[in-house]
């Protein structure tokens, strides 16, 4: 008998054994939860962000959004380039929403800059 692994108990090579992971199956089942709970507060986060600092002139909101626009261009960074298998649609999605998210933050300088010298 010969040991496969951390989590495998001792098991013979030539049997057909099965040497998938319970924890990690756990895992997977959790993130599908999570990715539903990320879409749904990135959505209410943008929408918050969009209306809220833009269109009432105030600097705060505004400076906020660039502060969580910063996080979730971490978690793209992410998916675009550190997980383990990327797909061909990863990166389409992913550089686009970093696009996006350049061009949000250069328009969000922008705002606060112009509302910072009007209003001061």
């Amino acid at each position: 008998m010969k040991s496969i692994g951390v989590f495998s108990p001792a098991v013979n090579v030539n049997s057909a054994a099965v040497l998938s992971s319970i924890p990690l199956q756990m895992i997977y089942n959790f993130n599908i939860f999570y990715y539903v709970f990320y879409f749904l507060a990135t959505f209410l986060m943008v929408i918050y962000k969009s209306f809220k600092g833009n269109l009432t002139e105030e600097v705060v909101p505004i400076v906020i959004n660039l502060v969580l626009t910063i996080g979730s261009m971490l978690l793209s960074l992410y998916y675009l380039l550190w997980q383990t298998y990327v797909l061909k649609a990863d990166v389409i999605i992913n550089a686009i929403l970093l696009a996006i998210y350049g061009l949000e933050e250069v328009l969000d300088v922008i705002a606060v800059s112009t509302f910072a010298r009007i209003y001061t």
